[in-house]
């Protein structure tokens, strides 16, 4: 079970952080609140709550591969909103 606490903590902080990350962005180019950080902030919560939505999942045949599956996609989607991050920059 450790496992899955690590894992709710990494989706946590790495999409947190983000989240965070536009919002430094936004302040030091001095425009709070623009469509483009939403849009981010937006995209990171939806994903959020996603791969809480599939941790949490009890009916799959193998978990662990689940598991591994579910860390995977956090890391493709965490880069793709990364991306975005660094054009708003």
């Amino acid at each position: 079970m450790a496992s899955i606490k690590n894992l709710k903590k990494d989706i946590n902080n790495v999409l947190g952080d983000i989240i965070e990350a536009v919002y430094i962005v936004e302040a030091a180019n001095n425009k709070p609140d623009s469509k483009e950080g939403s849009k981010i902030i937006d995209g990171a919560i939806i994903i959020f709550d996603d791969l809480i939505a599939k941790v949490n999942q009890r009916d799959v045949e193998n978990r662990k591969v689940h598991l591994k599956e579910v860390r995977s996609e956090l890391e493709t989607k965490a880069k793709g909103l990364v991306d975005e991050l660094n054009k708003l920059g």
